[in-house]
């Protein structure tokens, strides 16, 4: 009897013993307390994008969770918004208008950016049971590029001091931003401009024509990895007029996600006013033309601003 009742106390002793240390395992380890599974992330097929998503994994890794990325979704939101929908993603990199109008389906530029930015954390949480966390700080939109000497020469500073100077002025743009008509029709409609010359160049060529003089004006994207460059000196011209919509990023994240990793809200929010154009347009030129993998550009930028350890 004494040796069976012994048997039992061992037993017990030892589910008791085992129970302590599964409990205090998954105290320091937020994937177990989460289960096995990774918190997916997606990205769109551009640099950008790329970098962004090494940013967010590195520091939802940092919180304790494994990551697994999907890198350059074919056809970005179209495709990478209903896969949210049914749970094969958890989060992405997001811009404003890009969610306002693809996915909400309202009409560009019609609401001021801190009301849009509400409107769409109220209406993702109603519709999709998902939220848009932090902004990142950078508005990746069109903008309207010269060389640093033509700007100088005819004073420019904001796109609206083109006016008295456009008809001394070619101006070369990709032929889809030529043709569209929220591209350069609106431009040249809005600012009161008549270039000289207008020139179609393939977009992976503009920025040498730029630098090289065939060209004095193009258009370009505010985080376009050539404004970057060092060895040319480009000017942005500030959208005084206000014609463009404004591509703010953030991340949108599934609510469940959220609830099922405890601490992953914190962990994105440290991209919250992280990264301004030229710093996104630094790092995009270390990945296109200094040929830097993106996932040592992240953690180099994070480990800079003091978010990771060196």
């Amino acid at each position: 009897m004494m040796k069976k009742n012994g048997k039992r106390l061992l037993t017990a002793g030892l589910l008791l013993a085992l129970a302590v240390s599964l409990t205090a395992c998954g105290g320091n380890n937020a994937a177990a307390d989460a289960g096995a599974r990774p918190v997916r992330i997606a990205t769109k097929p551009m640099t950008e994008q790329y970098i962004l998503g090494e940013m967010l994994g590195l520091l939802i890794e940092q919180a304790g969770y494994e990551v697994e990325i999907t890198k350059g979704v074919g056809g970005g939101t179209s495709n990478i918004h209903p896969a949210m929908e049914s749970g094969s993603f958890d989060l992405y990199p997001e811009y404003t208008s890009s969610g306002w109008v693809m996915v909400l389906d309202h009409p560009a530029g019609e609401i001021a950016d801190d009301e849009m930015f509400a409107q769409l954390r109220k209406e993702y949480q109603e519709k999709f049971d998902m939220d848009w966390l932090g902004l990142y700080g950078f508005n990746n939109t069109y903008t309207v590029a010269v060389r640093g000497d033509t700007a100088k020469q005819y004073n420019l500073q904001n796109t609206s001091d083109l006016a008295a100077a456009a008809g001394s002025l070619t101006f070369g743009g990709n032929p889809d931003y030529i043709e569209r008509a929220d591209g350069f029709g609106a431009l040249c409609d809005t600012y009161g401009l008549q270039f000289q010359n207008v020139m179609d160049i393939d977009i992976g060529l503009k920025y040498q024509a730029l630098a090289g003089g065939e060209i004095d004006v193009t258009n370009a994207y505010t985080t376009d990895a050539q404004l970057a460059n060092p060895e040319t000196d480009l000017v942005t011209l500030a959208d005084d007029k206000h014609l463009q919509v404004n591509y703010f990023c953030s991340t949108v994240v599934r609510r469940q996600a959220l609830e099922e990793f405890p601490g992953l809200e914190e962990a994105l929010m440290q991209m919250d006013g992280l990264l301004s154009e030229k710093e996104m347009a630094s790092l995009n030129y270390q990945v296109e033309v200094e040929g830097v993998d993106e996932q040592k550009a992240a953690r180099d930028f994070l480990i800079g601003k003091g978010l990771l350890e060196g």
